[in-house]
């Protein structure tokens, strides 16, 4: 799974990447100052990082000098519109560089451009006789488009990218409804079932007994 560190010290846009991030398909994990973005920088595997130029601890250039020799492409993410910071990102290796406030769409599309540049993209996923197009979001088995609600493809997306991982119900919950999971809720059952029915796949999602539900390959 495509994994995507949101670096701002503002939690509400850190939030908002996670949640429209995750919708779509990607894992994103935020963090809130240059420091801890480097700590996890040093521990952890990223395929791209949205940046903030403004971070206590560690600024957002002085973190790009760091990233750069990791090879992880970065697109600044920031408030700093001056045409000179601007130059200075994608001098200093960004791939891209956008100005708050954004729009979701718009960064959703230059995620994609810069993951695909980088061949991190699978715009066509097959496993058996289903093709997902992630472009299109479109499903077809045996050639036959399959109608899908937006949950019932997100669920199915988040499933063929982790074959074989065991997700929980609160994971689940919490990439395809977002927030925090309610008690007393029957939803992802629910929506699994039927989307297990649509797609042929009643054999091949497994519930894992006390831990949640894997694809097998």
């Amino acid at each position: 799974m495509i994994r995507i560190l949101a670096v701002d010290d503002e939690k509400p846009i850190v939030e908002l990447l996670k949640l429209t991030l995750n919708r779509s398909g990607y894992q994103c994990i935020g963090a809130y100052d240059g420091i801890q973005a480097a700590n996890l920088i040093e521990k952890e595997t990223f395929d791209l990082i949205l940046l903030d130029i403004m971070l206590p601890g560690i600024d957002g250039f002085a973190l790009m000098d760091y990233i750069r020799s990791t090879g992880i492409p970065v697109i600044f993410l920031t408030a700093k519109n001056a045409v000179a910071d601007r130059v200075k990102g994608l001098r200093m290796g960004a791939e891209d560089y956008m100005v708050k406030p954004f729009d979701v769409l718009e960064l959703l599309a230059r995620v994609d451009g810069v993951l695909r540049r980088h061949g991190k993209l699978q715009t066509c996923i097959q496993i058996g006789d289903l093709e997902i197009n992630t472009l299109s979001m479109q499903v077809r088995r045996n050639g036959v488009e399959v109608l899908l609600t937006r949950k019932e493809y997100e669920l199915l997306l988040l499933f063929a990218q982790n074959i074989g991982v065991v997700l929980s119900k609160l994971t689940i919950y919490e990439r395809v409804w977002g927030g925090e999971y309610p008690d007393n809720t029957r939803t992802v059952e629910l929506h699994i079932q039927r989307m297990k029915k649509k797609v042929g796949w009643e054999d091949k999602i497994k519930p894992v007994y006390g831990m949640g539900y894997r694809l097998e390959g």
